[in-house]
């Protein structure tokens, strides 16, 4: 049984290298050799977010620190189940920090209520607060961001949606800037749009790029990158669609997965035992990278099990005889 790490699409692979040699990749199109791939790919991640103004960036981490740059109040993370560039960047800023509880890395409305009632020194609502968040709580439960979005906008808080792994939702739910003031994403590796390097900020309040105009001239990439972007979002939803419904089919058949019933990225699995994270490492190995995540892990969830990295998968993996072969891997091991 082979797994493959995920990697971009051919046709992205191609684009890239002709870019990067100096041709033009798009034999079948009439154009010249001044097209302008950051603005083919910043247009085309608008219509995905809904938002007016887009720029590319060189990793999802700059487009994090170009966001919070712009927030002159607190900055909200979860305390489970986000990223911990949140966190660090945060800290680098000077900005004041506000961890909120979560329901296994679920935000939920109560919880954010009792983080700033009990951080009423550090949250302002004169100033502009923000709370940054993932779209899929550690990549394996989807956040409830309609009602996440009504709290936030009653009170003065800004909503910074991490769409690495949610960028191009079908559902028009995650990743959509009717409810996520900013939006920002990596487009590494293996992320929804998966080009190795490189990352995206969204938004309709252009004074955030404004503020952070040092930190944008500073984080550019070059047309190769642009040009990969610029092709491999068009598959962006259909490689989420089908990695999410790996997952579903994965949760459907296994017991003690975390947040059953949620859509994901990935599968949480509950596990006591250290050997369960260890053997499946030995035996679910892919020709490059890993898929398999220890917990208790910040950027998963702070409580004993492990994460099975479907997301990492390369789409042309995620057939049923794989996913029944990692099922069954995992039962051997419990």
């Amino acid at each position: 049984m082979e797994l493959k790490f995920k990697k971009p699409s051919k046709k992205t692979q191609i684009v890239m290298s002709k870019v990067a040699l100096g041709e033009i990749p798009y034999d079948e199109l009439e154009i010249s050799n001044d097209i302008n791939y950051h603005k083919i790919a910043e247009s085309k991640l608008s219509n995905f977010t809904n938002h007016n103004h887009v720029k590319l960036v060189n990793s999802g981490n700059a487009a994090i620190l170009t966001a919070m740059n712009s927030i002159d109040g607190a900055i909200l993370v979860p305390d489970q189940g986000g990223w911990n560039g949140f966190k660090q960047i945060a800290n680098f800023l000077n900005k004041k920090l506000i961890t909120v509880k979560t329901n296994k890395g679920l935000i939920e409305n109560e919880f954010l209520q009792e983080s700033i009632l009990e951080n009423t020194e550090s949250f302002n609502k004169n100033n502009q607060n923000a709370l940054f968040f993932t779209s899929f709580a550690a990549y394996t439960a989807e956040q409830n961001i309609k009602e996440i979005s009504e709290f936030c906008r009653e009170n003065n808080i800004l909503l910074v949606e991490d769409a690495s792994g949610a960028i191009s939702d079908s559902k028009k739910i995650l990743a959509n800037g009717e409810y996520s003031d900013i939006i920002i994403g990596s487009t590494g590796s293996p992320k929804i749009i998966n080009v190795g390097y490189g990352g995206f900020i969204s938004t309709n309040d252009d004074s955030v790029f404004d503020k952070s105009k040092l930190i944008l001239k500073t984080a550019k990439i070059n047309d190769m990158i642009a040009s990969g972007i610029a092709t491999e979002i068009d598959s962006a939803e259909d490689n989420l669609n089908k990695t999410i419904q790996a997952c579903e089919y994965l949760k459907n058949n296994l017991d003690d997965v975390i947040h059953p019933d949620k859509r994901g990225i990935n599968v949480i699995i509950k596990a006591d035992d250290k050997s369960l994270s260890f053997n499946l490492r030995n035996n679910l190995k892919l020709d490059s990278g890993g898929m398999v995540t220890k917990c208790p892990n910040y950027n998963r969830l702070k409580e004993k099990g492990v994460a099975i990295e479907i997301k990492n998968l390369d789409i042309s993996c995620l057939e049923k005889e794989n996913l029944d072969y990692i099922i069954e891997t995992i039962n051997k091991f419990r």
